[in-house]
């Protein structure tokens, strides 16, 4: 009966409930230790009364009252912060003294906390503990995996009070707000001259941002037409044009036009790669790997909403919609035809400089394109990788296997538009349209019949 009574007199000092035995209790407060006899085994409950004055004792007790009622004991008599309990308040105060106990013993950098040098010895050993379970990438601390796995989920928990909008970091939100309360970063300066010049670079960091909104490109390829947002954007375009590759791999000597690209391809030497687990290709980046999948599973989550045909990429279907749109926004700037790719403004360009940048090593030819090349290289190869599933016919090209096709489905795609001909070749009824303009016609010598093949056959 008097274990029961000191049992509920601590059950009404704690916050959490009741319990059937102190042992129970003693499991709650997580205070074992105080229970346990020099033999490290639980006391009976006979021995209620020195359990209770350990527990009373106990600083751990007195701690875990204080989490429920809010109660917060110890202050910072440098800032008035208050704490649950005194080792919370002596971590704080490293912040005012600027003591930082725990070295890396690898850089000497020190830390006011042990998780945070934990957490910088990740830097040297590489390790990343916390994955992805969507794609697979990997983080050396928790906090970066939850905000990436946001992209994933698209919660935005960090909301404005002022318009509304919503942000995946804390850190967004912060630098949103000051759009609202004119203040921009709190950086001082000894002269109104410095934090004028120093003003210009916010000043210059919001119109760029405000490119997103408005679409403005003002910054114009003059090789193939592309508009970019900022200046440097188009300077690492360009590079595409001249070939220029600044960013070397120190590891394979590979070079590379952006410092973005490079930074991808690093992984492969210093990250673990990604890999399909169905054909065993590997990827740098999980993005690419998620693209890649597509092929395996037919997924196409991009729908034109004019026609609904589907695509893997989302560039793919922006390239597609010009077909619908009629917008062909790259044009040549010596003959002003219009083209819906980059690339094949490219391509064209060459017409007019002569330029051939892919060679054949078997004969030295030269071609404008790599498709091009690939093609000519057939040639030695004797590789005819189209076949006709009519008659197992083989083609070096695909243009070569549909025409050949329509000699079997009678297709004659080409039409005469003055007497309605029609013909499976386009080169056929450019001849044929001949006739019409009064062009005398060239007459191929055919080889003479064997006569006496024609009548054996005919017997």
């Amino acid at each position: 009966m008097g274990i029961t009574l000191q049992l509920k007199e601590i059950v009404d000092f704690c916050c959490c409930g009741s319990f059937n035995h102190l042992s129970d209790f003693v499991v709650h407060t997580g205070e074992r230790s105080d229970y346990c006899g020099s033999s490290g085994e639980p006391q009976q409950h006979h021995d209620a009364d020195e359990a209770e004055k350990s527990l009373s004792r106990s600083g751990h007790l007195k701690k875990h009252q204080q989490r429920p009622t809010g109660k917060k004991p110890h202050h910072c008599s440098d800032c008035g912060k208050s704490f649950t309990s005194s080792s919370d308040l002596k971590i704080h105060q490293r912040i005012h003294t600027g003591e930082k106990p725990y070295s890396c013993s690898d850089c000497a950098r020190s830390f006011t906390t042990r998780s945070q040098m934990i957490s910088h010895r990740r830097t040297h050993t590489g390790e990343k503990p916390f994955s992805c379970d969507r794609c697979g990438k990997s983080f050396a601390q928790s906090g970066n995996l939850t905000i990436h796995q946001r992209t994933h989920t698209g919660e935005k928990p960090y909301h404005c009070s002022d318009c509304g909008m919503s942000f995946t970091t804390s850190g967004g939100l912060i630098s949103h707000q000051r759009t609202h309360t004119g203040d921009q970063c709190g950086k001082s300066f000894a002269s109104a001259r410095n934090l004028i010049v120093h003003q210009r670079e916010h000043t210059a960091a919001l119109t760029v941002h405000q490119r997103i909104h408005t679409g403005e490109k003002p910054y114009h390829c003059s090789d193939c037409g592309m508009s970019f947002t900022t200046s440097s954007g188009l300077i690492s375009h360009q590079r595409i044009h001249t070939g220029e590759k600044l960013y070397h791999c120190s590891d394979c000597g590979m070079s590379f036009t952006g410092l973005d690209k490079l930074t991808i391809h690093q992984r492969v030497h210093t990250e673990r790669t990604y890999s399909c687990d169905q054909c065993g290709k590997t990827f740098a980046a999980a993005t690419n790997l998620i693209v890649h999948q597509r092929t395996h599973t037919g997924e196409r989550p991009y729908s034109c909403d004019e026609c609904g045909k589907r695509f893997t990429q989302s560039a793919h279907l922006t390239v597609h919609q010009r077909t619908h749109t009629g917008e062909q926004p790259y044009s040549c700037d010596q003959c002003g035809k219009h083209f819906a790719l980059p690339g094949n403004l490219t391509v064209h360009k060459r017409t007019h400089t002569g330029e051939k940048p892919y060679s054949c090593d078997v004969c030295e030819d030269s071609f404008a394109t790599w498709t091009a090349l690939a093609t000519h290289k057939r040639i030695h190869t004797g590789e005819k990788p189209y076949h006709c599933s009519d008659c197992g016919m083989s083609f070096t090209t695909s243009s070569d296997l549909r025409r050949h096709q329509r000699k079997h489905t009678g297709e004659k795609p080409y039409s005469c538009d003055q007497c309605g001909k029609s013909f499976i070749r386009s080169d056929s009824l450019a001849k044929h349209k001949k006739i019409h303009a009064g062009e005398p016609q060239s007459v191929e010598c055919s080889p003479t019949p064997d006569l006496g093949s024609r009548t054996q056959s005919g017997e």
